[in-house]
């Protein structure tokens, strides 16, 4: 695309055909025609079309300033003028009296790339006087013509637009930046200029002088992804000077645009709420961790890159410069599972130098974003209760309690993860002992068995950055849990408690044949005992069977497979014989 240069105000060299009209013209006699071929004089032109184009936007009127090639022939095809021998175009206003008048009349009604054959009768061409040394008196004059271009000085810029994106989210505007693609040719269809085979776009600001003024004029008011025809009348172009070799001077031209995109050095990110869920209670503020999907496009339509592509999300933390300004600015205030547009001018983007081969330089770039979910390092569990049981709660789960619970768990997106429903059974857990993830573990807490409650897990409360079997990375988590049942459960370490006091000859009730020795037979039968009498109980959540082996090994000290009267000790009693020791 050539750039706005300051007009020329030469004057042409007109042709010799043309420069001679004026001394000659009133000596043209009108009765000293020649025969026509046929044999009879000539009163008229006579007009061949013997090539019309298909299409005809616009034909000859008198004031029309006319660009056009010939050749001049007697009636025996003898040459006597050539506008090809000289490389240079007649350039000229038709019908003010500047040509013959042959010529005037054969030119009107002609459409571009039309061919004409003109037969002149002398007393329209150069009379009974002719012109010394080229023309004799009296001649009849052949020209074959062809027009190549045709504009007045009323014109305007002629834009058609040939497609139009249903979706226009702004229109050019003076002062915008644009970037387009462009084939550019002289009316007659001859190319002199695209961008397509410098591998880029055309980039300049519009109405700012750095175009010529009808493309100034012609790219107002179109859409990114519009084609548009734009026709330039020469006064609007490169006017009597041309541009070097490729446009002539005083050529209308025609320039087929195909928009990319547009913006302005004042523009904002632009946000468009695609999708709005309901019971949006939170939305995103600068320091959240943010997971979303997203698909990036050129403002043309043109994919750059796309999570989906990856099958997995975006990760990062929010207004904090991990990601460009706009996408920083266009994040906040989203909802969880929002879909929105976000629209980032270039200076708020990758700037003038764009990056990879993918995103070229002064791109606008869209964003359509699906927000998976965000939380804040700082976030606690969120819960909120479902359902209570009709009938009055004494009792709720509490740190050490050995519980059954029911769950679903999903991703916030509704994902679905794991269930207990699937194995046919609760899930068991006593609350603090580090077998769930801490966000369970505190979310359990102070239910009533029969209540269900949602629970929101954040990631540094469930599986972390690096996520777990089944869970991506940096996932808030979503529980809905019901309280199957609750037991109180044992002081850590122990195995075993007493509901009252151990009876006072523990060894002697223990040895049940009283030998002096209590092998593991007697051992269970006495725990099973005090258990099914309700003097004590087993840490719950375990195997019985399990729990009395691992005490009575606890308790055979020398692991000779009995317990002794020595070896046998309350926990409590171990717990301050430690104490003495440390002190």
């Amino acid at each position: 695309m050539f750039r706005a240069g300051r007009p020329s105000h030469t004057v042409l060299r007109l042709p010799l055909l043309q420069s001679l009209l004026l001394l000659l013209l009133q000596a043209v006699g009108r009765g000293l025609s020649r025969a026509s071929p046929a044999g009879s004089p000539l009163e008229d032109v006579v007009i061949e079309r013997y090539h019309i184009p298909r299409a005809c936007p616009r034909e000859v009127q008198m004031g029309d300033f006319v660009r056009y090639h010939y050749n001049g022939t007697f009636e025996d095809g003898k040459k006597f003028d050539s506008s090809y021998d000289r490389h240079t175009l007649v350039a000229i206003v038709v019908g003010v009296g500047r040509l013959i008048t042959g010529m005037d009349r054969g030119l009107m009604g002609m459409c571009v790339n039309e061919r004409r054959r003109l037969i002149v009768p002398p007393h329209l061409g150069y009379g009974s006087i002719g012109v010394a040394g080229l023309i004799p008196p009296d001649a009849t004059l052949y020209f074959d013509v062809v027009l190549l271009d045709v504009w007045n000085k009323a014109d305007t810029v002629q834009v058609s637009t040939l497609l139009r994106p249903p979706h226009c989210p702004r229109m050019v505007q003076d002062s915008d930046f644009v970037r387009y693609h462009y084939n550019g040719t002289l009316l007659d269809g001859t190319a002199f200029d695209t961008s397509y085979n410098r591998g880029g776009t055309y980039d300049t600001y519009v109405g700012s002088g750095w175009l010529i003024k009808g493309m100034d004029q012609g790219l107002l008011g179109m859409c990114p992804g519009e084609r548009r025809k734009i026709v330039i009348p020469p006064f609007l172009a490169y006017g009597e000077k041309g541009y070097g070799t490729v446009i002539p001077p005083q050529a209308s031209l025609v320039f087929h645009v195909l928009l990319i995109d547009v913006h302005n050095p004042k523009d904002t990110v632009q946000l468009e709420t695609l999708e709005l869920p309901p019971g949006c209670v939170r939305r995103a503020v600068a320091g959240d961790f943010m997971r979303y999907h997203y698909n990036g496009s050129l403002m043309d339509g043109t994919l750059f890159d796309s999570s989906y592509s990856r099958n997995r999300t975006y990760n990062t933390y929010v207004g904090q410069g991990y990601v460009v300004p706009g996408m920083d600015q266009g994040l906040q205030g989203s909802c969880m599972g929002e879909r929105r547009r976000i629209t980032i001018p270039p200076h708020l983007a990758y700037g003038e130098n764009g990056t990879g081969d993918k995103i070229p330089g002064s791109a606008v770039l869209i964003f359509d974003v699906h927000i998976i979910d965000f939380h804040n390092p700082a976030d606690p569990v969120e819960v909120k209760t479902l359902s209570r049981p009709p009938e009055t709660c004494n009792e709720t789960a509490k740190l050490g309690d050995f519980v059954r619970y029911h769950y679903n768990c999903s991703l916030l997106d509704g994902t679905k993860l794991f269930s207990s429903h699937d194995y046919g059974a609760p899930q068991e857990a006593t609350l603090g002992a580090h077998k769930v993830i801490e966000g369970l573990d505190t979310g359990l807490q102070g239910m009533c068995v029969g209540e269900r409650r949602q629970l929101v897990v954040p990631p540094h409360l469930a599986h972390g950055e690096s996520g777990a079997r089944g869970v991506p990375g940096s996932a808030v988590l979503l529980f809905e849990v019901e309280l199957v049942s609750r037991e109180d459960g044992l002081p850590t370490g122990y195995l075993f408690v007493w509901h009252e006091d151990p009876p006072a000859n523990l060894f002697e009730d223990m040895d049940l044949n009283k030998d002096g020795e209590v092998p593991p037979e007697e051992f269970s039968t006495f725990i099973k005992a005090q258990v099914s009498e309700g003097k004590g109980r087993l840490l719950p959540g375990q195997d019985p069977e399990k729990t009395i082996g691992d005490m009575f090994q606890n308790q055979d000290r020398n692991q000779d497979g009995n317990i002794t009267a020595e070896e046998l000790k309350l926990k409590s009693d171990e717990d301050q014989e430690r104490v003495h020791e440390e002190l």
